[in-house]
């Protein structure tokens, strides 16, 4: 799933992935990270925290939106591949569950956040100063 990072240059317009990662027995650290490609398999984020392939995180999911965003929560991912670029990581993150599919209602959410999305880059693709036709 992991493109070529040169591919991967804009992050997805207002999607970022949250997640809680371990520093010591009491305390956790909450990150944000940037996702650079998402389907209903899996997604590509960025963040200068290290993991390994094999590993596991629970993610949610945060389209942000005029009035209320929209949350897919706790999906499991296991991490598929890592890339380093400059100071930080692109790393490949399967969605995982019970049977290795997000439940019901997280791939409701999953699809409604993939067609927002789907909505927001073809708006920017028709606003873009790159196509524009002059002779």
């Amino acid at each position: 799933m992991l493109k070529h990072v040169d591919q991967l240059r804009q992050p997805l317009p207002d999607l970022t992935a949250r997640f809680n990662i371990k520093r010591g027995l009491f305390r956790k650290e909450s990150v944000e990270a940037a996702l650079f490609d998402l389907d209903e398999h899996g997604c590509v984020l960025k963040t200068d925290k290290i993991f390994n392939p094999g590993d596991t995180l629970l993610l949610d999911l945060i389209m942000r939106m005029p009035f209320d965003n929209i949350t897919a929560a706790n999906l499991g991912g296991l991490v598929t591949e890592r890339r380093k670029h400059c100071s930080n990581f692109f790393y490949s993150v399967d969605f995982i569950g019970s049977d290795s599919r997000p439940r019901p209602s997280d791939s409701d959410k999953l699809e409604r956040i993939r067609d927002v999305l789907t909505k927001k880059q073809s708006l920017r693709s028709r606003r873009s100063p790159g196509f524009s036709q002059t002779a």
